[in-house]
C-alpha cells in the first residue's frame, strides 16, 4: 500500500510540473497559431502549417525511434548497467545525425516531384526548413534522455519553455521584417539549435562518472546494439505513423481543398494539440515509471498507477475538451472571422479526443512493455484507414470530413492498444474509473457551460468567459465532493510538500 502511495505521489508531483510545462507550451503554441492566422491569413498560415507538418513528419522518421528507446532503456540501465549509459547515448546520437542527413538529401531530390511548380510557396518553405531536421532529431533524442535520467524541471525547461517561447518571438520578428513564408517557416525551426545545446549541457550533468561505474566503453556491445535497434526500429515506424496521423490530413486538405482550407483545419487541430496538455503531462511522468515497474515485475503497483493516471486523464482532459467543444465558434473567431467555418471541425475533434481518454495512457503501457512492434502495427492500420477516410470524406464533407476521419481513427487506435495491453499484460481500464469522472465532468462542466452558451450564444466572448468561470467553479466543487474516489484527497498535501521542498 505504501508503494502505491509513493508511486501516486511521484505521479502527482511529476504530473504537476509536467502539467505546468505542458500548459505553458500549449499557451505559447496557441499564441503562435494566432500570430500565424492574424499576420498571414488562412492561406499564408496554411502554407507554414503544411511546411512544419512535413518537417514534423520527416523528423519522426529521421530520429529512428531513439527518443522512445532512451525513455525505455535509460531507467533500466541506471538500475543494472550504468556503465553502458554513455556508450548507448553516443550510439543513438551518431545514428540519429547520420540518418537525418540522408533523409534530408533524399527529400531535397523528391520534394519538387511532390509539390511541383503549381504551388511554389509550399515547395520553397519545405526545402528551406528541412535542413533543420538533423538538429531537430538530435534535440528530441537528447530531451528524451534528459527526461529519463534527469528531472522534470529540466525537461520542462528545454521542451516546454525554451522551445515554445522562442518560436512566436522569431516568427513575429520574421513577419515584422517583411520575411517571406519561407523565412517564417525557417524561424519556426531555428529554436531547435538553442534547445539542442541546452539539452546536451543538462544531460551531461546526469551521466554517471567513470569513477563510480568503472571504465565505460565508447560503443555498446553487439547484443546491446541489437536490443536498441530491436526496440527503436518498430518505434520509428510507429512514430512516423503517429505524425502522419497528426499532419497528413492537413496536407491532404491542402492538396484537395487548397491552402486556405488547410489553414482553417490546421487552426482547429491546433486547439486539440493544445488541449492535450493533461495527456502530455501524465505521459511524460508515467512512461519511465511504467518501464521501471514492468522491469521489476511489480504488476500490482503498475495497475494502481495506471488506474490513477486514467482517472486524472479523463477528469481533467475531458473538462478542457468539453469546454472547447461548447465554445468552438468563439475559439475559431479568435483566429479571425475567416476561420469560423472550422467550428464544427473543432467539435468533432474534441468528441473523438474525449472518447480516447477513456483508455488512459494505454499507448505508453504498450510501448514501455517493449512491444513497440504492435504499436507500429496499430498506427499502420489507423493511418491507412485515415488516408482512405480523408480521400472519401473530404470531397463530400470538406474539412468536416477530415475531422470525422481523424476522430474515428483515434478511437480505433485506442481500442487496438487496449485489446493488446489486456492480452499481453492483463492490465485493463476499469469501467468505474472511467464513468465516474466522465459523469462528474458532464454534470459539473457541461450543464453550466451549456446553459450559458444557450442563453448568450456559443460565439459570444462574454458568454465564453462566464461559462468557463461557472464551469470551473462547479468542477472544483465536484472534485472536492468526490476527492476520495477520484484519488484527489492527497493532491493538496502533495502540492504543499512540493512547494516546501522546492
Amino acid at each position: 500500500m505504501s508503494e502505491h502511495k509513493e508511486d501516486r505521489t511521484a505521479l502527482a508531483r511529476g504530473g504537476i510540473i509536467g502539467f505546468v510545462g505542458a500548459t505553458l507550451s500549449a499557451v505559447l503554441g496557441f499564441l503562435l497559431s494566432v500570430l500565424l492566422a492574424r499576420l498571414l491569413g488562412s492561406a499564408g498560415s496554411g502554407v507554414v502549417t503544411q511546411a512544419t507538418g512535413v518537417f514534423s513528419l520527416i523528423m519522426a522518421m529521421a530520429k529512428l525511434g531513439f527518443d522512445s528507446a532512451a525513455i525505455y532503456l535509460m531507467p533500466r540501465l541506471r538500475i543494472g548497467s550504468p556503465e553502458e549509459i554513455r556508450s548507448c547515448l553516443t550510439y543513438m546520437g551518431t545514428l540519429t545525425v547520420g540518418i537525418s542527413l540522408g533523409v534530408v538529401l533524399v527529400l531535397e531530390i523528391v520534394a519538387p516531384r511532390i509539390w511541383g511548380a503549381d504551388d511554389p510557396s509550399v515547395l520553397n518553405a519545405v526545402r528551406a526548413i528541412m535542413w533543420f531536421i538533423p538538429v531537430g532529431s538530435l534535440t528530441v533524442v537528447a530531451a528524451a534522455a534528459l527526461r529519463a535520467l534527469g528531472n522534470m524541471r529540466e525537461y520542462v525547461l528545454v521542451q516546454n519553455i525554451t522551445l515554445p517561447v522562442l518560436r512566436p518571438v522569431l516568427v513575429a520578428v520574421a513577419v515584422a521584417l517583411g520575411g517571406s513564408l519561407t523565412a517564417v517557416s525557417v524561424s519556426w525551426a531555428l529554436p531547435f539549435v538553442v534547445v539542442l545545446l541546452l539539452s546536451w549541457f543538462l544531460l551531461l550533468r546526469h551521466l554517471p562518472p567513470e569513477a563510480e561505474t568503472g571504465p565505460q566503453p565508447r560503443w555498446p556491445g553487439a547484443r546491446r546494439r541489437r536490443a536498441i535497434m530491436g526496440f527503436a526500429l518498430p518505434r520509428t515506424l510507429s512514430a512516423t505513423l503517429e505524425q502522419g496521423l497528426t499532419w497528413l490530413d492537413v496536407l491532404i486538405v491542402g492538396a484537395l481543398a487548397g491552402n486556405a482550407a488547410a489553414g482553417i483545419y490546421g487552426g482547429a487541430s491546433r486547439y486539440i494539440q493544445a488541449g492535450l496538455i493533461v495527456d502530455t503531462a501524465l505521459r511524460i511522468v508515467v512512461s519511465p515509471q511504467f518501464s521501471r515497474l514492468m522491469h521489476t515485475n511489480k504488476m500490482d503497483e503498475l495497475r494502481a498507477l495506471y488506474s490513477t493516471a486514467t482517472i486524472w486523464l479523463v477528469l481533467f482532459a475531458t473538462m478542457i475538451h468539453l469546454l472547447m467543444a461548447i465554445f468552438a465558434p468563439c475559439l475559431m473567431l479568435i483566429l479571425g472571422p475567416e476561420f469560423l467555418p472550422g467550428s464544427w471541425v473543432l467539435v468533432i475533434l474534441c468528441c473523438g479526443a474525449i472518447v480516447t481518454f477513456c483508455a488512459g495512457n494505454i499507448h505508453s503501457l504498450l510501448i514501455m512493455s517493449g512491444r513497440s512492434g504492435w504499436a507500429a502495427f496499430n498506427k499502420a492500420v489507423v493511418l491507412v484507414t485515415n488516408i482512405i477516410g480523408n480521400l472519401v470524406l473530404i470531397p463530400v464533407l470538406g474539412i468536416n470530413g477530415a475531422a470525422l476521419s481523424w476522430a474515428v481513427c483515434m478511437v480505433v487506435d485506442a481500442a487496438l492498444a487496449t485489446i493488446q495491453v489486456v492480452h499481453f499484460l492483463d492490465v485493463r481500464p476499469n469501467v468505474v474509473d472511467v464513468l465516474r469522472p466522465l459523469a462528474g465532468v458532464g454534470v459539473s462542466v457541461g450543464i453550466p457551460a451549456g446553459l450559458v452558451a444557450l442563453v448568450l450564444g456559443r460565439d459570444s466572448f462574454l458568454g465564453m468567459g462566464i461559462g468557463v468561470v461557472a464551469a470551473l467553479v462547479c468542477f472544483a466543487v465536484m472534485c472536492r465532493l468526490l476527492r476520495e474516489p477520484l484519488h484527489l484527497s492527497g493532491l493538496g498535501s502533495m502540492l504543499k510538500s512540493k512547494t516546501r521542498n522546492s
